[in-house]
């Protein structure tokens, strides 16, 4: 577990392979609510010493999966937490159906921790139905997939290559390629995208690779100014 900011950390899970074939690392997000609760964002894998990180800072009160794709610890932490809610992006009940939700994040949704952590449910996308967060009081926007910033240690030849193609490798990465090709509609897109750099913040928590404390906001900035024109 690491310090972020103010009531704010994460944890790096265990590595994934997409497509059975390229690594990707996992991160989770954890939040100490002003109600002494946590809420937990795309979690990882649950193992004894996460658990007991986790149980040392106060209750789990919110699991959220942040987009359809990122539901790999949801089921093991509502077994541990049963009492837990579950918060899901507005097409995680269509591909989990077998996974109870509490609600999804549209944009018309208030959750019971928006005092403190914002949403915003990008649309437009034809496949991602990503919600990006802001931890108001840490100055924290929390992204999953839609900005990436793969280190390029210890990776093989071929996924250095791949991430270097689609846009991705280290700290000069962005968004994804893949994600750039597949907008359904891109003034509605354009909107989500210039409501989040509306929001004040200066930290950057991402899921996979390198975070930012300091000068967020223009590096998010830049790594949209493709859709923006900024």
């Amino acid at each position: 577990m690491r310090p972020f900011g103010e009531t704010i950390w994460t944890i790096d899970g265990d590595d994934v392979r997409m497509f059975n074939v390229l690594p990707f690392t996992t991160r989770m997000t954890v939040v100490r609510l002003e109600s002494g609760g946590l809420w937990i964002l795309s979690p990882v894998q649950p193992n004894p010493d996460r658990r007991y990180a986790v149980d040392a800072l106060g209750p789990v009160e919110h699991l959220v999966a942040p987009n359809k794709i990122h539901s790999i610890g949801i089921k093991p932490w509502t077994a541990l937490y049963p009492a837990a809610k579950v918060w899901a992006s507005p097409a995680f009940a269509g591909r989990h159906p077998d996974i109870a939700v509490e609600a999804l994040l549209t944009n018309d949704v208030a959750a019971p921790w928006s005092p403190e952590i914002d949403h915003c449910a990008i649309e437009g996308h034809a496949v991602l139905d990503e919600v990006v967060f802001l931890h108001k009081p840490s100055g924290t926007l929390i992204i999953t997939d839609l900005i990436q910033k793969h280190d390029a240690a210890g990776s093989s030849w071929l996924w250095r290559g791949v991430k270097r193609m689609i846009g991705v490798q280290g700290k000069d990465g962005g968004v994804p390629l893949d994600i750039k090709l597949c907008i359904r509609d891109r003034q509605a897109m354009r909107r989500s995208i210039e409501a989040i750099l509306g929001w004040e913040f200066d930290n950057l928590v991402i899921a996979h690779g390198h975070c930012i404390q300091g000068g967020a906001k223009q590096e998010v900035s830049r790594a949209f100014a493709w859709l923006t024109g900024a």
